[in-house]
């Protein structure tokens, strides 16, 4: 017979499966150095971008012959100075996995990343998400900004699309994790996809960004753009190829 201290401890708790929304680092060099350098590059604009998103580090593509000469416990440390919270690490071998388990991280092996869409698909992507007159749908997912963003303003739309219905600056910037609509002058920064969503893509009536990007692909005004597109209206998405992925900007037919 359950005493009485058994009874009420019986249904204290449930466990029950959960889905949580990770960005995933896939790491191109083991140079922690030069990874610091390059995050505090990126993000040196924008205090606060990651608010303590929770982080799969990904050494799939990492050439790592020994675990123990990779500097995992310098990565987190990083990491976490920029917002980060690595709870994860995936494609690591016995001796990295172990280290990793010592510093709390799981195994991650089974985490799917999204993949670059070919030019194809993102063709086909930009033809279905043109920006139309009505905004009814979009206004009930999107955050919607009605007024001009002047220069040291900044904006997130965290896990949604980002509508703008005025002029973005220069010195503005403008951050979401899905789609950048601008139905106005864009003339500062726009970043989409901010969490990697590689199927992310950024419209703008007239397109004079300071800087546009990606999923973490980046183009600045010191690259010009076409002039088919500079000060036209324009959307930019997210090309694969051989060589990599990189930007696509391309016209908008009325």
């Amino acid at each position: 017979m359950a005493s009485v201290n058994e009874v009420s401890t019986l249904h204290c708790y449930d466990i029950k499966s959960a889905e949580l929304s990770l960005v995933s680092l896939v790491l191109k060099t083991t140079d922690i150095q030069m990874l610091a350098a390059a995050l505090a590059q990126h993000l040196g604009e924008s205090p606060g971008f990651f608010d303590h998103d929770p982080v799969v580090i990904d050494v799939t593509s990492l050439d790592l012959a020994d675990g123990l000469s990779f500097d995992l416990t310098n990565l987190t440390t990083v990491l976490r100075g920029n917002g980060l919270v690595p709870v994860a690490i995936k494609g690591a071998h016995s001796e990295l996995l172990s280290m990793a388990k010592g510093l709390g991280l799981v195994d991650g092996s089974d985490a799917r990343v999204r993949r670059a869409v070919t030019l194809a698909e993102a063709q086909e992507q930009v033809a279905i998400s043109q920006p139309s007159n009505s905004q009814q749908e979009a206004q009930q997912t999107a955050l919607i900004i009605d007024k001009p963003l002047r220069s040291g303003q900044q904006v997130y739309a965290k896990g949604r699309d980002l509508i703008v219905l005025a002029m973005v600056n220069v010195g503005a910037e403008v951050i979401a994790d899905g789609h950048i609509h601008v139905y106005g002058a864009l003339r500062g920064k726009a970043i989409a996809g901010a969490r990697g969503n590689t199927q992310a893509q950024i419209f703008a009536q007239v397109m004079e960004p300071e800087l546009i990007s990606i999923a973490g692909v980046y183009r600045t005004s010191e690259n010009a753009l076409p002039k088919d597109v500079l000060g036209q209206v324009a959307q930019v998405c997210l090309q694969s190829g051989p060589d990599g992925d990189k930007l696509l900007i391309t016209p908008l037919k009325s």
